[in-house]
């Protein structure tokens, strides 16, 4: 690469037409990019982001991006150990990363609801749902890539493709960006190995308030939700704080209190009330009030975003087809039409005669169009708010409902029409994210100079190894933990079994759902997001306290450096990377000590050699505080050669 180069020029960002642009890389200009280095490189970080946003995704239904800190480390790994200052590969192997995250969200959300019901979930069905999926997602892009990215280019802003392309640029000319990311996975996965693992202190300090009807508050000492707490950003982790004070001191206290005089277990539960702890009235009964809540946000999310959906498909279908004029170059290589086609006709085949989903004509027929139309949604929604804020649970949503009760129309009901319609489901909602993590990832690689149809095919080879990962993890974790229990909730698995039960069986406490749904209602009508009010209904108070600490290191570094704004943006990038790599350390370690748990090593010394300090909240408590500060001054401290 030229030594000269510095940076983005100001066209990537628009003001020229998109034929008109000049990529980062020239397309004059002859460099590798699909190597040995990028597409092995690239495989193994999409599998270390699938299994720990899997990890991630099923313990507190949040994912972390993988796009970012997969360009970090891209160039970090080229540049530091293998000599390759090569921004090309560097993109691919970070494009290939992001498919860690986007099969990750794709499965947390409906596969585990078959362990869940009782039908039990292989490896081999994970990785199938994967790969229908995943090769709709990657290549339904493919007719509309020029329109969306070239032709719509600086009206379309895809803000973390660009973000990406900002750090492979700004890696590739050096920085500490790599270190820092290293440093937070050895950091969260230590911590994670030390209270986890060998359980010197506690994973979590509560107390039990028995003057007011016996409810709770604590913390999960977790090193990973300190670092989503800060990834988020305070806004977001209050509201979740909010949702959690909603269940936890009004809810739970309520219920209690008028129950407590009950003769007779009240439905849901089996149990009195008068019996019962603070935990388990959360599990009969407040989580029914949180599904209904996530349920209407995400209803609420679909009907908000009609309008940009229907136009989207619009627009997007109006560019279909669209071709490069004169000469092809690198940047406007595309796979061919019949690769889209044959995706569509394997994932037919495939819902439809595949064992592993088994989906019946009707349901194969309903993967596909489902699949094209929100992928071609999510491709175009991305560009505008992206991939974070992809209304991926609505859509979702919204294929369940209508995949069940087709199935049931059909004659198709019961344990096997819920069966069904969760592995056709899971086809659909693994097809939503992947389209938005692709159209992410062809963006930025337009940007650089990259080669599309290369990246596609490097995006599905990597899905199709992560996906055997991600599968594996799923089942470590239920045999380890159980999934739906404390350790793994796997929310929005749980509110997905939800929705298929109350349409197949009619069997559903209705009024703590619609009660839940009331409550997305008000938020949606006081202006208050809804999503982390619902999840903060749904999830543990315990685990929602230690997000909001994240949150409060955030402002606190941003309260530092308030009259400097760059000095507080680098300090803040400087704390997501540092963030980003607890979460994945913590992720990572979680999943092997879940290994010893699977085959029934204790590697548990702490309650051994010393029991109290083991179980003591209070030591769990000072261990998670000195994380808290060690991030704080980590995050504003400025790095050597930074002016």
């Amino acid at each position: 690469m030229s030594e000269n180069k510095k940076g983005l020029s100001a066209t990537a960002y628009g003001g020229i037409k998109g034929e008109d642009y000049v990529p980062f890389i020239p397309t004059s200009e002859v460099m590798p990019e699909t190597t040995g280095y990028s597409i092995i490189i690239g495989i193994i970080f999409a599998c270390i982001f699938a299994a720990a946003n899997t990890y991630l995704g099923l313990k507190v239904g949040l994912t972390i991006s993988a796009g970012i800190p997969g360009a970090i480390l891209a160039t970090g790994l080229l540049r530091g150990i293998f000599r390759r200052n090569n921004i090309l590969e560097a993109n691919m192997i970070a494009s290939l990363s992001a498919m860690g995250e986007s099969i990750a969200g794709g499965i947390i959300f409906i596969l585990p609801a078959l362990i869940l019901s009782g039908f039990g979930l292989s490896i081999l069905q994970v990785a199938i749902v994967t790969i229908v999926g995943g090769i709709m997602g990657v290549f339904f892009i493919t007719p509309l890539r020029r329109f969306l990215i070239v032709e719509e280019h600086g009206t379309l802003v895809y803000p973390e493709a660009m973000a990406a392309a900002e750090v492979l640029v700004t890696g590739t000319e050096g920085g500490s960006a790599f270190k820092t990311v290293l440093t937070g996975l050895g950091v969260g996965g230590a911590y994670k190995f030390l209270s986890g693992g060998l359980m010197i202190w506690s994973e979590s300090a509560t107390y039990t308030i028995t003057r007011y009807q016996g409810t709770m508050i604590g913390v999960d000492a977790l090193a990973s939700l300190l670092g989503v707490g800060f990834i988020v950003g305070t806004q977001a982790s209050a509201l979740m704080f909010g949702g959690s004070l909603i269940a936890w001191f009004a809810l739970i206290p309520l219920i209690k209190f008028l129950g407590a005089g009950l003769a007779e277990p009240l439905f849901p539960s089996t149990k009195l009330i008068s019996e019962m702890a603070a935990k388990e009235i959360w599990g009969s009964y407040i989580r029914y009030i949180g599904a209904g809540a996530v349920a209407m946000g995400g209803f609420i999310s679909l009907a908000r975003s009609l309008p940009t959906i229907i136009r989207s498909f619009r627009q997007a279908m109006s560019g279909i087809g669209s071709k490069a004029t004169g000469d092809i170059d690198r940047i406007n290589v595309e796979a061919p039409l019949i690769w889209v086609i044959g995706a569509a006709a394997f994932g037919f085949a495939a819902t439809w005669l595949f064992p592993a989903i088994g989906g019946t004509l009707a349901g194969a027929i309903a993967a596909v169009i489902f699949s094209f139309f929100f992928s071609v949604v999510s491709a175009r929604m991305v560009g505008i708010i992206g991939a974070s804020n992809n209304p991926v649970s609505g859509m979702t949503i919204a294929t369940l409902l209508f995949v069940t009760s087709l199935l049931k129309v059909t004659g198709v009901g019961g344990d096997q029409g819920m069966m069904k319609a969760f592995l056709v489901g899971g086809v659909v909602c693994v097809a939503i994210a992947v389209a938005g993590g692709t159209a992410q990832s062809l963006k930025t690689t337009y940007i650089i100079g990259g080669n599309p149809r290369n990246v596609q095919i490097g995006m599905f080879a990597a899905l199709s190894v992560a996906s055997v990962v991600a599968g594996y993890v799923v089942i470590m974790l239920d045999k380890a933990y159980g999934i739906g229990g404390t350790e793994v909730a796997a929310p929005q698995a749980s509110l997905m079994k939800l929705i298929v039960e109350g349409i197949m069986t009619a069997q559903l406490p209705w009024t703590l759902v619609i009660i839940g749904a009331s409550i997305a209602v008000f938020c949606a009508l006081a202006g208050i997001s809804i999503l982390p009010v619902a999840l903060g209904i749904y999830l543990p108070i315990n685990l929602n306290a230690a997000i909001l600490v994240g949150g409060i290191i955030r402002v606190l570094v941003e309260k530092k450096f308030a009259k400097n704004e760059e000095r507080k943006n680098q300090s803040i990038e400087k704390g997501t990377l540092l963030a980003s790599g607890l979460v994945a350390g913590d992720a990572l370690i979680g999943i092997i000590i879940a290994v010893f748990a699977t085959l029934n090593v204790d590697i548990a010394l702490g309650t051994k050699w010393f029991p109290k300090i083991a179980e003591s909240s209070l030591v769990a408590f000072a261990a998670f505080i000195l994380l808290g500060i060690w991030i704080y001054f980590y995050s504003s401290t400025k790095d050597k050669g930074v002016s």
